[in-house]
């Protein structure tokens, strides 16, 4: 956890809101099979871009399931969330561990 969560969120100065799994933290919970195989695509992917720079390319792994703020916002792996639930969260400034 800490390599893609903590070690992240304290780099850019969000840590304790993101990066750990705590009472008054802002965390997302990642559900990631390994096994799921999909090939990139601008045409299936969940971007504003209209190109994919790594189109055609098979990959293995990928989220199933996203949990952020106690909602389902990614299910088999589509996106579920309503648009605009997001939020601002201020950081503090950059800082190297």
């Amino acid at each position: 956890m800490e390599i893609v969560a903590t070690n992240p969120a304290k780099i850019f100065g969000l840590h304790p809101r993101k990066g750990t799994l705590a009472p008054g933290s802002d965390a997302d919970v990642v559900i990631f099979d390994p096994e799921l195989e999909y090939v990139c695509s601008s045409a299936t992917e969940h971007s504003r871009v209209d190109y994919c720079l790594y189109e055609g390319v098979r990959v293995r792994g990928r989220a199933r399931t996203v949990v952020a703020r106690g909602r389902v916002v990614v299910r088999d792996a589509e996106p579920v969330a309503v648009p605009g639930r997001g939020s601002y969260i201020a950081r503090r400034g950059v800082s190297w561990p």
